[in-house]
Order: structure tokens, then C-alpha cells, then sequence
């Protein structure tokens, strides 16, 4: 949902120089001005938001110390995890399924209500912040509708031009027993937007962690997933300086 009227919330407050979450795709909910036009189950499923996101993020606010910038609106309405001027930002079509409400939609409008607010929100977060690592907190489908090709990984890691971070996180996942590697079929070096505004373009340390989605369904689940996470998180942190 949004909560007093903004398409964020934020969970926890940030001490200086430490950890943070942001999750851009944690919800499915769709305002009521919004026509989407598609079968109401379809927010259930992938196309309208990262599944057990939101109680991961949850979590590592509430217990492991790392505070969290949540997102509260369906990608379906406006994809935060892509440039204003990218397309796919307000989608017609995912992962096959036509969205008819916004084709021909008002875009700017979108853009003013929930896409700016959430993102000038986030980097006067960060100001304050000034984390060590950004953990940026996504899931995926281990079968995308529109291809047969298999994602094999429990969890991934997505990076554009700064991998220094990721690289460190492979090998923690690794360390773990877990089936990690760099995501397909997609890289960061495609789909990076948040990060490549608040974290590359800023010199700040970043994680873009996906973990498939099957894997973190239920509250046991996401509990598990939240202080792995927070453990290979502040384990990378070190790693970067050395330690």
C-alpha cells in the first residue's frame, strides 16, 4: 500500500556510515486512480512485484540494523527501477502479459506522483546515510512465461561498471552452499537504474541482490533469507575495507 500518500516508506533510521536497504519493486499495490486493465490475479505474480521482497527488507530493518527504503507501488504503475526516460518505465507489456490501462496512459503524471517523489526521497535518505554498502533487494521467477531457458540460481548478483562489492558476495553465497553467480538473462549492465543513479554515479558501494522467489514465500523464509543477507552484507562491508 502507500502509506500517507507517498509511493515509499522507510523502515528504521540510518547511522552514518553504515548499511541500508532499498527494495524498488517490494510491492503490487495499485492506486485506485490507476486502471491497469489486466486480471486482478495478475498482481499476484511476478510481473507486478519482487516477491517476499518487502518482508525481507522488512526484517533487516526491524532486526538486523540495516534500515530500508521500501517501495509501495506496483512496478505495473511505474517501474522505479528504471530511468524516467527509459523504456519499459511505465510497461505495456511484461513478461507477455498485455497492460492495456497504460497504453496511451499519462506518463508525466505517473512520473510526478510516484517515480520523482520516491527517487528525491531516497538520495536525501542516502545524503543522510552515507552508507558503506547499499544493499539493493530484488526477486526473480525461476522460468520466465516468455522463455524456456532455466535460471539455475538461488540467489545473483547484477552490477554495471563497480562489480568491486558483488564479487565479494559471490563468494560469501558461494561459501554458503548456495548456487550464485551473475544474473541472466539479464545483467546490471542493462538493468542497474537505481543504482547506477544513487550508488555508481555517487561512489557508494552497492549489493543488487536477486534471490528466486520460490525460495522466500513464507515468514520462516524470509527470516532465514533476512539474516543471511545481513550477514553476507556486513561480511562484504568488511571485505571492502580490508579487514
Amino acid at each position: 500500500m502507500i502509506y500517507d500518500d507517498n509511493p515509499y516508506r522507510q523502515v528504521g533510521e540510518p547511522i552514518p556510515g553504515r548499511i541500508v536497504c532499498v527494495a524498488d519493486h517490494a510491492s503490487n499495490f495499485v492506486p485506485d486512480e490507476v486502471e491497469l486493465g489486466i486480471d486482478p490475479a495478475l498482481l499476484q505474480n511476478h510481473i507486478a512485484y519482487d516477491i517476499g521482497t518487502e518482508g525481507i527488507a522488512d526484517r533487516l530493518a526491524r532486526r538486523h540494523g540495516i534500515p530500508a527504503h521500501i517501495a509501495c507501488v506496483s512496478r505495473l504503475v511505474i517501474d522505479l527501477h528504471r530511468h524516467a526516460d527509459q523504456d519499459g518505465v511505465m510497461p505495456t507489456t511484461s513478461d507477455g502479459h498485455l497492460i492495456p490501462g497504460n497504453i496511451g496512459a499519462d506518463l508525466e503524471k505517473r512520473l510526478r506522483l510516484y517515480h520523482r517523489p520516491y527517487h528525491t526521497a531516497l538520495e536525501a535518505w542516502l545524503e543522510v546515510a552515507r552508507p558503506e554498502l547499499i544493499v539493493a533487494l530484488h526477486s526473480f521467477t525461476p522460468t520466465l512465461e516468455t522463455s524456456d531457458e532455466e535460471r539455475p540460481w538461488e540467489v545473483a548478483l547484477l552490477y554495471n561498471q563497480d562489480d568491486s562489492a558483488a564479487r565479494h558476495a559471490i563468494r560469501l553465497f558461494e561459501e554458503e552452499g548456495l548456487t550464485v553467480g551473475d544474473n541472466q538473462p539479464y545483467s546490471g549492465k542493462l538493468l542497474n537504474a537505481t543504482m547506477d543513479r544513487h550508488a555508481e554515479a555517487k561512489g557508494r558501494p552497492y549489493l543488487t541482490i536477486e534471490v528466486r522467489q520460490d525460495l522466500i514465500t513464507t515468514e520462516a523464509d524470509q527470516a532465514r533469507w533476512a539474516a543471511l543477507i545481513a550477514d553476507v552484507a556486513n561480511r562484504t562491508a568488511l571485505a571492502l575495507k580490508g579487514v
